[in-house]
């Protein structure tokens, strides 16, 4: 005979309520990160990429290092790029970050 009763938990109320109640900081997280990291980065590549689609001769542009040069030859993956007087670089497309307005060299 046993003095000592068994105790049994009560079910949870509302169970499918409270496993939604955990992952709610885990999905407003989500959503944070989407809205500060993931949506402005994908607008920028979005921009660059149309922006090398528009490039065309004559325009004025910097190159990732820094270089900057008039584009001379435009091709699907490379652009040929004036440095200097007689000096043409050849680069990836993808390597040139900024469109100049026209007339920008000359000024420097």
């Amino acid at each position: 005979m046993s003095f000592i009763s068994n105790a049994f938990a009560a079910p949870a109320a509302g169970g499918a309520e409270s496993s939604l109640m955990s992952f709610l900081p885990l999905i407003l997280m989500f959503a944070v990160l989407y809205f500060i990291m993931i949506r402005p980065q994908m607008k920028r590549q979005k921009e660059h990429r149309n922006m090398l689609a528009a490039m065309a001769k004559g325009d004025e542009v910097i190159i990732s290092g820094g270089i900057v040069g008039k584009v001379t030859k435009v091709n699907e993956a490379y652009v040929g790029v004036e440095i200097a007087d007689g000096t043409e670089v050849t680069v990836q497309k993808s390597s040139v970050t900024t469109i100049l307005p026209k007339g920008t060299i000359k000024s420097l």
